[in-house]
């Protein structure tokens, strides 16, 4: 038999994940309700509710996908895309091609533009692309912990829906730790993460969409067989190439109708509410002042090291940081010290950042004067043995 899990303490100060908030972790421990019991249906509706807070949106379907992220990001995609479908997809990192990537597998007609990494699109590029291009669909993320960029997006909705076009946002990286509000900017569909900015575990994944893209779905939706009653009527549109991210099913799901679909997972949905829960008790406007605070103070220290930090700096996200490895320092081993002596651990990059700069990640439960003291302190130690001085 193996032993008993018992990992050690660490200080999770990457991309993600990040130490989930102490709240959350109690949740998750309460007892297992069956999916159809009252009290639990209750709970999802209050989860509806709570995350229009943190959307800050009106939506009707603003509920929970399970799986990480990714799963909603998925969901999102297929559910939406119709093979032959032209959509748009900026990409200024690395989940810019994951989106890519999806909606490929989609069937979708995709047209990837493309700027540097560390840096993002002019307003005016990506409206320029919009005019050439004449997507169904733009695609694309808020924030890209690859590059520790954010997207600027006011503009870019107004000009989706003055298109008639649907803009789908993916806001992994920075739902709870930056302003978002859905319904102002005009953003469609919108989707998230627990183990960032929102202080949970991966595994649960807010979701959030509006009419004018319920509309697209709902005329997708194929119920399965077991499930349909005599009244039952397809819609008219191809079937969602999914049957576990079909978003149609989900929303009969999370409807009143309760139309079984899958398992609700039962410890996440608590962990998703009081994630919820955690943020709104502290408000948006403090929950974005306290992770661009705990951002400030990470730059200032690493730059009074010596250090140089990576990419645009006015459009670096509130939560994620990138800085340069000096010259004649081994990356690598300054992060397996930091683990291995400290119990902290910091990220590299992909693709053509990877070996070449540090990802620290200051979200979630995170942002606290506390983990960012501690985790300079002892990235100025681990350095210091690698004999760097500064410039």
């Amino acid at each position: 038999m193996v032993e008993e899990i018992n990992p050690p303490q660490r200080l999770l100060m990457g991309p993600g994940p990040i130490n989930a908030h102490p709240r959350v972790l109690r949740v998750m421990s309460a007892p297992l309700l069956g999916q159809f019991d009252p009290q639990f249906r209750e709970y999802m509706r209050q989860a509806s509710e709570l995350y229009r807070g943190v959307f800050q949106t009106a939506n009707r379907w603003t509920l929970l996908v399970d799986g990480t992220a990714r799963a909603a990001i998925e969901a999102a995609l297929v559910s939406l895309i119709e093979p032959g479908d032209r959509v748009l997809v900026p990409v200024f990192g690395r989940f810019g091609h994951l989106i890519v990537e999806i909606a490929k597998r989609c069937g979708a007609a995709v047209q990837a533009i493309e700027v540097e990494w560390g840096t993002v699109f002019p307003d005016e590029a990506l409206s320029a692309a919009i005019r050439k291009h004449r997507p169904k669909i733009v695609a694309i993320s808020h924030g890209d912990t690859s590059t520790t960029m954010a997207q600027p997006l006011a503009d870019l909705g107004r000009v989706c829906r003055e298109e008639d076009i649907l803009l789908y946002v993916d806001a992994t990286a920075t739902l709870g730790g930056m302003d978002l509000p859905v319904d102002a900017w005009h953003l469609d569909v919108v989707s998230a993460g627990l183990q960032k900015c929102l202080g949970g575990p991966p595994g649960s994944a807010p979701l959030t969409l509006n009419a004018r893209a319920e509309r697209r779905i709902v005329r997708r939706r194929h119920i399965e067989g077991g499930l349909q009653d005599k009244n039952y009527r397809a819609g008219d549109g191809p079937a969602i190439q999914s049957n576990y991210f079909d978003l149609a099913m989900i929303m009969d799901y999370w409807s009143d109708k309760a139309l079984n679909h899958h398992t609700e997972a039962t410890s996440m949905l608590y962990a998703a509410r009081e994630c919820a829960r955690v943020l709104l008790q502290e408000g948006l406007p403090a929950a974005f002042e306290r992770h661009a605070r705990a951002s400030r103070a990470l730059t200032e220290g690493l730059q009074a090291m010596g250090l140089k930090l990576f990419g645009d700096q006015a459009h670096k996200m509130a939560n994620v940081t990138g800085v340069h490895i000096p010259a004649g320092v081994d990356g690598e081993r300054v992060r397996h010290a930091l683990l291995n002596e400290h119990n902290i651990e910091i990220g590299t990059s992909f693709g053509p950042l990877h070996g070449k700069i540090w990802r620290i990640g200051t979200m979630g439960y995170n942002a606290r004067e506390e983990a960012v003291t501690t985790t300079l302190r002892a990235l100025e130690t681990v350095l210091a043995a690698q004999k760097f001085r500064r410039p």
